[in-house]
Order: C-alpha cells, then structure tokens, then sequence
C-alpha cells in the first residue's frame, strides 16, 4: 500500500499544477509542470519508483523492472489521483472550463508530437532510473522532470502535451481537452510507452 499512495501523492501534485497552471495562463507553466514531477520523484522515487504516469508504469514493466501484481494498482493510483487533482482545481478555480472554449488540436499531428515525447520521457525514465550503468545516481529526478519539460515548451502548442495518460485525463475533466482527445493521448502515450520499453531491451536487454 506504501507504494500506491506514493503513486497517488506524486501524480496528484503533478496534476494538480497541471491544471492550476494552465488555466491560469501561468507564463513559466511547463517549468512548473517539470519541476514538480522532478521534486515528487525525488520525494517518492525510493519507495514506489517515482512512476506517476500510468505510461512509465507500462514501460517499466515491459522492461522488467514493475512486478506484474503492481501494474494494475498502479495504473489505479494514478488515473485516481488525476481524477481528484481535476476535480479539486475545478473546485478551487470555480467550475470547469467553458466547453465553447476547449482547444482544437490537429488529430494526427497529436498523436505523432505524444507518441515521441512519451517515447522519450519513457526512455530517459528507462536509462536513468532503471539501467544497472546508471544505479543509484544522484540526477535521475532532474533529467525526467526537463524531459516534460522540454516537451511541453516544443509541443505543448501542437498537443497540448499531456505524456501521461493520468494528465490526459485530468485535463478532460477540467474541460481543458475534448474526449476524443483523451483517446488520443490513451493511444498515443502507451504506444510511446511500449515501444521505449522495446528499444530498451533491444539496446540493453534486461541487463
């Protein structure tokens, strides 16, 4: 249990910044967004791993480095604690967004901006948290939280840059995104997820 409330905590805030972020328009949002995934795993990366998007839980058991029996738990921790961050910023910021104004992203340039970003938020997750030439380094919080960064400066215009299905959630229950975007990032990110894992083995094998 220890490691699922982990996992709650640690996406909570991610979400929760998400959505205070944004729909206040903060300038500096995609460095907030980075930063506290990086202290959050920092935080919580000793006890559960430091997941907090239901993608890495993916890839890190693809990898082998999740035990099969945390893989659903985790995924509910996560989706759970997207879920109560959305609702309590709809809370705090009074109401969701209005419908007339949700962003319209391009369908296919979406999938493919999620797709990479979460590939390489995976990868980097992979290679510094979990590769045996990396163990027990002092940086690992800081390169995954500058990946979402770094995405979400280059593509957040395109996709809205989610690289978490927890955060593609939270979002659409803010009134932030349309459901048929929700699917988009669903498909896009766990594909991402994958594929990373594979790369992973192919290039490092289980080491």
């Amino acid at each position: 249990m220890k490691k699922y409330l982990v996992e709650f905590i640690g996406t909570f805030f991610l979400v929760f910044t998400v959505g205070l972020a944004v729909r206040q328009g903060a300038a500096l949002a995609p460095l907030a967004i980075g930063s506290v995934l990086m202290v959050m795993i920092f935080a919580g990366g000793h006890i559960s791993g430091g997941h907090f998007n239901p993608a890495v839980t993916l890839a890190a058991f693809l990898r082998g480095r999740c035990e099969r029996r945390d893989v659903v738990p985790y995924w509910i921790a996560q989706f759970l604690a997207g879920l109560v961050a959305a609702l309590l910023v709809n809370v705090v910021l009074q109401g969701r967004v209005d419908p007339s104004v949700i962003a319209q992203h391009p369908r296919l340039a979406s999938f493919i901006v999620e797709f990479l970003f979460t590939f390489a938020l995976c990868w980097v997750v992979l290679n510094v948290a979990t590769s045996k030439n990396t163990m027990g380094n002092s940086f690992y919080g800081l390169a995954i939280g500058f990946t979402v960064l770094v995405g979400a400066i280059t593509v957040g215009g395109i996709s809205g840059g989610a690289f978490n299905p927890a955060v593609g959630l939270g979002v659409f229950t803010m009134g932030l995104e349309s459901f048929a975007q929700f699917g988009v990032y669903l498909v896009s990110e766990f594909a991402g997820a994958a594929v990373a894992a594979l790369a992973y083995r192919l290039i490092n094998g289980l080491d």
